[in-house]
């Protein structure tokens, strides 16, 4: 009952940060789009966000197996306090600079939580126990999907209701009362390695996280490419959605994305001789490869004029589930693969890859859309080196598997 209490509480603290992240998010891009901002500026705040997530995530590993995952925790939640209470000042001082580096505190304060929290879970699920830890796994990443889209849409209607700067108040005060929680309740020393725990180890030796995390860093490059920035500015500027339409919008396929990553073991996991369930990375390739007849039927009825809003609303239902899929099978795998000593550790190198694809895709996002055109020719080349990067993200499978198979050789 301890583990399922510490694993609850966890995973609470991580929805009430997801929240407030996606809603951070859609503020900060509606609010300076209003004010002016070029996508390529637009994109531009994010660098920082993503770069040091990439960062946060290569040491932050390590400062979790040095001092303990609660107190890597527990800044990240602090961190992310102080983003809001940064952005919650009069609108006329926010320059870009000052955005970026308020949005560099907040990418820190994510990946921070996220490798903590996900690293956690390998902690309470005994060893042995797979379909426990598949279960745990796909729920923790399919609700905070969804509560991010849930985050997507508080920021739109915040930003409609009561403003930017009043919204970043009472984000930082909602964060402030789920730290005191957490460092209350849960066990300071939960996995904390102390001064065994070397910087040099978080880099992996294991072949099967450093493939999967390199096919981790485009499929996630290939998702932001054109939604991190061109589709929301597409979305207000060529089509006249309003700031909650697109909030909704965004919201609404980003709870779907939750709810099919977190029913996603019924989807995918296969039994084994011993009546657990399973999911191996040879499952990757083919879900990955899938992602293509979305995002070439979108590109392709953009380009023959159809109806943008059937096109996407469609288009994107489909990337959705096949890319809810995807997520949840990397991310069962690399908290499967990962040596329970060195949990953080690997976690944090494989989501260092992760946040490398975004900050990739964030900022190809931004250029291409503006080099193209800030209209439907935009979005379609956004589309297109979307589709060039899941076939990266492919690629990398096929290594992985053979690297698995080894693995699976050399064990028996």
């Amino acid at each position: 009952m301890r583990n399922l209490r510490d694993y609850a509480l966890v995973t609470g603290s991580y929805w009430a940060f997801t929240i407030t992240d996606g809603a951070l998010r859609m503020l900060v891009l509606l609010f300076l789009h209003q004010r002016g901002f070029t996508p390529l500026e637009l994109a531009a705040l994010f660098v920082l966000y993503e770069f040091f997530g990439m960062v946060t995530n290569l040491l932050g590993g390590w400062l979790g197996a040095r001092f303990g995952l609660v107190r890597t925790l527990l800044a990240g939640l602090g961190l992310q306090i102080v983003a809001c209470s940064m952005l919650a000042i009069d609108p006329a001082l926010l320059t870009v600079a000052y955005v970026m580096g308020a949005q560099a505190l907040s990418g820190i304060a994510k990946d921070l939580t996220k490798m903590s929290s996900k690293s956690f879970v390998k902690l309470v699920v005994p060893e042995d126990d797979r379909s426990r830890l598949l279960r745990w796994v796909t729920l923790i990443t399919g609700s905070k999907n969804t509560l991010k889209g849930v985050g997507f849409f508080v920021g739109g209607a915040l930003l409609s209701s009561v403003g930017f700067t009043r919204a970043c108040l009472g984000m930082a005060g909602a964060l402030a009362l789920a730290l005191v929680v957490a460092a209350w309740m849960l066990p300071s020393r939960a996995g904390r390695m102390g001064s065994k725990a070397r910087l040099s180890s978080v880099f992996s030796r294991d072949a099967r996280i450093n493939w999967l995390a390199a096919a981790r860093l485009f499929l996630f490059g290939s998702r932001d490419l054109w939604f991190a920035i061109a589709l929301p500015v597409y979305l207000a500027a060529s089509l006249g959605w309003s700031f909650s339409a697109v909030g909704a919008f965004l919201a609404l396929w980003i709870i779907g994305y939750g709810f099919v990553q977190a029913s996603a073991p019924r989807w995918v996991a296969r039994t084994t001789p011993g009546g657990e369930a399973e999911v191996r990375g040879a499952q990757l390739g083919g879900w990955t490869l899938a992602l293509w007849v979305p995002l070439l039927a979108i590109a392709g009825l953009l380009y023959a004029g159809y109806s943008p809003e059937a096109a996407l609303i469609g288009g994107l239902a489909v990337f959705g589930v096949i890319f809810a899929v995807d997520s949840a099978l990397h991310s069962y795998l690399i908290v499967a693969y990962a040596d329970s000593e060195k949990v953080a550790m690997n976690v944090g190198f494989y989501y260092m890859a992760n946040a490398a694809g975004r900050l990739t895709g964030t900022v190809l996002s931004g250029a291409v859309f503006q080099a193209a055109g800030l209209g439907s020719s935009g979005l379609i080349a956004c589309i297109g080196a979307s589709a060039a990067f899941v076939a990266l993200s492919a690629g990398f499978c096929l290594p992985l598997r053979f690297a698995e198979r080894r693995r699976a050789a050399f064990a028996s």
